[in-house]
């Protein structure tokens, strides 16, 4: 089934809300967060590749990668992961290296739901709502929709599940 990204920007308020279901179980779809291999696969729009240069996924662990099209130009991500709990939850902060000092914190939940799929919500507070609009006319709501289809895509891939499903579970906080 196709599902799409539910995404909510209260008026006033620095920051936005959303919500996508995966018709594949939570465990699979944090681990999708976890593996620095698959995340690269699906994080962002389409036309983007992703370089993991940093990406240790636990408590106090920190991220960077860097996003790139064709023509050359990069963008840069990066952030401390301050709560991971597998298959359950992640909070963390996220900063793109383009705005500095703009740093959001993002909370991520993974929720089974009945017939082996899952719900995946999150919030990311900006510093203020200038912030906000900015990533919002940036394309952040693009980001985040592709970037969750191409995770879909992903985990279609029956070798991609094999992998997961034969408990690649070093890969939750492996460093990379």
């Amino acid at each position: 089934m196709a599902y799409v990204l539910k995404l909510n920007n209260p008026d006033g308020l620095p920051y936005s809300e959303y919500e996508r279901e995966f018709d594949y179980p939570a465990a699979e779809v944090f681990r999708a967060h976890a593996d620095p291999e698959l995340y690269r696969q699906w994080i962002g729009p389409r036309g983007l590749t992703t370089r993991i240069e940093e990406h240790d996924y636990r408590s106090g662990g920190s991220f960077r990668f860097v996003q790139h099209r064709g023509d050359g130009i990069e963008h840069a991500f990066r952030g401390i992961f301050h709560s991971v709990r597998n298959n359950e939850f992640i909070l963390n902060t996220f900063e793109y290296e383009g705005y500095p000092d703009v740093v959001t914190l993002e909370y991520t939940t993974f929720e089974d739901l009945p017939g082996g799929r899952s719900r995946l919500t999150g919030r990311s507070v900006f510093p203020d709502l200038a912030s906000r609009d900015r990533y919002l006319t940036d394309g952040m709501e693009r980001g985040i929709s592709e970037g969750y289809d191409r995770l879909e895509e992903l985990l279609a891939n029956k070798e991609i599940r094999h992998g997961l499903d034969a408990g690649s579970s070093a890969a939750a906080g492996r460093r990379h």
